[in-house]
This record gives C-alpha cells, structure tokens and sequence, in this order.
C-alpha cells in the first residue's frame, strides 16, 4: 500500500508510463534565458552546431552516449532554458541557476540508464522537479514563498482562463506581476503541478510520469492547486472576470 498523497507536496514515485510522444517547445518560455555553467560542458556555440539542431530525440541520446562532438552541447542549448524555467518558478529567482545545474549533472549523469519509456522531454522534466523539490527540502522551505520574476509567456488558468505568465489584454504588466506573485505563494507541490501542466502545457499522462503519481492523482492536485490560486487571486482582488475584461 502506499503511503497517504500529502495535498501540497505529494511523493514522486517511479513509476513508468506509456511512451509519450515528445512535445515541441512552447515557443512562449524561450524568452527565458540562463547562462548556466555546467561542469564538464564546453558550452562553445560552435561545438553545439555541429549537430543538427532537428535531429530527433533519440538520435541525440544516442549521439550524447557515444561521446559524440557537440552532442552534450546540443542537448543543452535545446533544453536549458525550460529547465531553468522551471527551476525559477519552484525555487526562485535567487536558486534557478543552481537547481538548473544541478538538473543538468542529473541529466548528464542518467542517460546512460535512460531506456526511453517516457519521452526525453519528460524524463528530463521529471529530473528538473525533484532536483528543484530536493533544493527546496534541503533549505527546509518547503512551504515559504519564493521570489519570482516576471516571465514572458506561459499561462496557469483558473477555471478555464489563463492567469500566470499569461499575456493579458493591453499588456497589463503589473497585473501578469501580480499573477505572478500569486503563484509563488502556492505550496511547492501546487506550484509544480500548475507549472507543469498550465505554464508548460505537458498533458494529464506527462504530468503524472513527472510526478511519478497516477493520471487520477495528478489531476486531483491540479484541481486543488487551481482552487488555492483562485483564493489568493481573490484575496488581490483578482478575479476570473477582472482577467477576462483586462
């Protein structure tokens, strides 16, 4: 049996699901940048173009194990900034960079045993999010909130309309901050799977691979996460109307 899903930070279990087709970059994400140095990585952009920058997953996977020129780089330069990303909107703007390399040294240091039972999006995703929960369990600031800034694109929906990250309307800059800000406050569990799901666009099944959790479970803590959103929009003063009409 296993253990009780704690609402805010539920467990990461390994389990494995389905091959899940790989999901293009959401092209609103790659205003952020990070320069994020890794040990071991030459991060010279000629190094990086001498693979092809379409080549599929799998070729790159295969081309990073053989030690290939240019194949970490590649792998790198195609992933750094949804990671970093990621890392910003769990730990903060004053960690990112660490967790970034931190993931990335993960990454690295997998792939050897990487058997491509989930898409690499995902996998690398799944590794992203326990090294920013274990960064976070480390600092034993679980449920503080973090500092983010604001990003450019990505949106997290409250009942259907888009919040955080989103554009809205006239480019309100200091409602998207305020959106923002509201994100940070949720616990680290609901920020990751609203992140995941509403700001990445990763489906209910890549969700749950990340999380390592069920489909069922995963969509229970999103319908949570959203519910606590929405009470700390309400207590700014935002509601789903004020978005819609912004």
């Amino acid at each position: 049996m296993r253990p009780r899903i704690d609402d805010a930070n539920p467990p990461f279990y390994g389990n494995h699901q389905r091959p899940m087709p790989v999901k293009p970059a959401n092209p609103s994400m790659l205003g952020v940048t990070a320069a994020v140095p890794i040990d071991g990585l030459a991060l010279g952009p000629g190094e990086a173009r001498r693979i092809d920058p379409q080549t599929d997953e799998a070729a790159l996977v295969e081309a990073v194990r053989r030690n290939d020129a240019g194949s970490r780089e590649a792998l790198y330069h195609r992933y750094k900034r949804r990671v970093y990303a990621l890392a910003l909107r769990i730990v903060g703007i004053m960690d990112a960079e660490e967790v970034a390399q931190e993931a990335f040294i993960r990454i690295f240091r997998g792939l050897a045993k990487f058997r491509g039972d989930a898409a690499l999006s995902t996998w690398i995703y799944r590794l992203a999010v326990n090294a920013a929960l274990s960064h976070r369990a480390r600092r034993g600031n679980n449920g503080a909130q973090v500092e983010v800034k604001d990003l450019d694109g990505g949106g997290a929906s409250v009942d259907g309309t888009a919040v955080v990250g989103a554009e809205p309307a006239h480019g309100d800059a200091v409602l998207r901050a305020r959106l923002e800000r509201a994100l940070a406050k949720l616990p680290a569990g609901y920020r990751t799977v609203i992140v995941l799901h509403d700001v990445e666009g990763l489906e209910h099944e890549e969700v749950a691979s990340v999380l390592g959790c069920h489909v069922g479970t995963s969509k229970s803590q999103l319908h949570k996460a959203r519910a606590r959103l929405r009470e700390i929009l309400a207590a700014d003063g935002i509601t789903a109307a004020a978005l819609e009409n912004s």
